[in-house]
């Protein structure tokens, strides 16, 4: 089915932006990407809103990825949505035993029927097969819809899923399996919740992206389940036969001038403890890429690369390889998932062991949202930096977690993780 495309100029972008989303709020499924104007050499879309499902593939993880293959050779169109770090168990021989208060899909994709792409100060729609008149009207409900944000008058309470005590016994746990040899490295995480809370999703997504303005920003509703998600860090992308990985290991506060800010990021530059996680992350990628691409082309483009966002500095390194043009796009995801900087090297016992020690499901936190092209290339975040809703039972929930090795202590990784968290807990506060 064709595709019918329309182009408008805009003045004013970042409003035109909130009536987009507001607007489509009357769709069952949304996802909206947002870049923040980021400029790198692999940037592709600075917004792109995709709605209105005209198919759509929702299941568990038991033989998903060839559930999506198929759905991807089927549909030979553009398709949105996400991979939720459970994908593992068809990956493996693995299975997710712990407390789940959102009980999300494990995979869920829809082929929109609308998609709008923002660039600069032009806004395009590509309907399929819809004509240049029903656009129209979209485009001029879109500039007549009201933005007007409404408090909620509900506080939201957040706990801990585990106390400081709690989470060092875990932490001690890793510890003991680096130091047997199991692994080299973990990503240990914990969970902050909330019940009965009462969201506006789309007024929470806005204040998260306000604080953060990172460049794989997302907002994703999934029937009555969301995403509000301000991600720094990609997972991967295909551009033609080249693929891109951006790992992210390494962190440090933002300072309160522009000479400590500076010193905090040579600091940070310098870290030995840093290094060594990013390149044992870096390392990992480099043998997860080499699964699909063509003999000697995996190359590492950038090591420890510094990179400052609102909140943070992150240490980032950049992973490149060459794949046949005949290889599928979706085997090349399945060989690298879940993305090393969130389950540890090696990567199978790194999954065992953060399933023993954590105490909650990550379901969506840590997987990836993002979207196929009909000309089969893809490009999808890590869910990182983000709060998950379940608007049935009221549950919203977000996850921070660090990277353990033999030279961490206990204290420092979890005031690590208060760090990440003060974003999220910040923005659910004041809602």
């Amino acid at each position: 089915m064709q595709r019918f495309s329309k182009i408008y100029r805009v003045n004013n972008i970042p409003h035109v932006k909130k009536q987009m989303l507001q607007w489509a709020q009357q769709f069952r499924e949304v996802v909206f990407l947002e870049s923040n104007s980021y400029q790198s050499q692999y940037s592709t879309h600075e917004t792109v809103m995709a709605f209105d499902a005209f198919t759509l593939l929702q299941t568990d993880y038991f033989n998903a990825f060839d559930q999506l293959k198929e759905y991807q050779n089927q549909t030979n169109d553009w398709f949105f949505g996400y991979l939720s770090y459970d994908l593992k168990n068809d990956i493996e021989k693995l299975q997710s035993d712990n407390f789940d208060g959102l009980h999300f899909p494990d995979l869920f994709f829809f082929q929109p029927k609308k998609i709008i792409f923002i660039e600069k100060d032009t806004i395009r729609f590509e309907y399929l097969g819809i004509c240049s008149d029903e656009i129209q009207g979209d485009y001029q409900a879109i500039q007549n819809t009201d933005v007007t944000k409404h408090q909620s008058k509900e506080k939201i309470k957040i706990k801990d899923r585990i106390s400081f005590e709690a989470y060092t016994t875990g932490f001690q746990k890793v510890i003991s399996h680096i130091q047997r040899g199991d692994i080299y490295e973990a990503n240990y995480c914990m969970e902050f919740f909330a019940e009965k809370a009462l969201l506006n999703p789309k007024e929470v997504f806005w204040k998260l992206n306000e604080i953060s303005e990172p460049p794989f920003a997302c907002f994703g509703k999934f029937n009555r389940q969301y995403i509000m998600c301000a991600s720094p860090e990609r997972y991967l992308k295909k551009q033609g036969t080249k693929i891109i990985s951006q790992p992210i290991k390494g962190t440090a506060k933002r300072g309160a001038t522009f000479e400590e800010d500076e010193l905090l990021k040579q600091e940070l530059r310098q870290n030995p403890k840093e290094q060594s996680e990013n390149v044992m992350i870096v390392d990992l990628v480099r043998n997860d890429l080499s699964k699909t691409a063509v003999k000697a082309s995996v190359q590492v483009e950038e090591l420890f690369g510094i990179y400052t966002f609102k909140q943070v500095h992150q240490m980032i390194s950049t992973v490149i390889s060459q794949v046949d043009e005949n290889q599928n796009p979706v085997d090349i995801i399945q060989s690298t998932f879940p993305m090393g900087s969130m389950t540890g090297a090696p990567k199978l016992s790194a999954m065992q062991i953060i399933e023993n020690v954590e105490q909650t499901k990550r379901g969506l936190y840590s997987g990836a949202v993002g979207y196929f092209t009909p000309a089969n290339d893809f490009d999808f975040n890590v869910v990182i930096r983000s709060i998950l809703y379940n608007e049935d039972n009221k549950y919203a929930s977000f996850s921070v977690g660090s990277a353990v090795t033999i030279n961490a202590n206990a204290t420092d990784e979890y005031n690590e993780c208060l760090l990440k968290a003060n974003a999220m807990k910040k923005v659910l506060e004041q809602c």
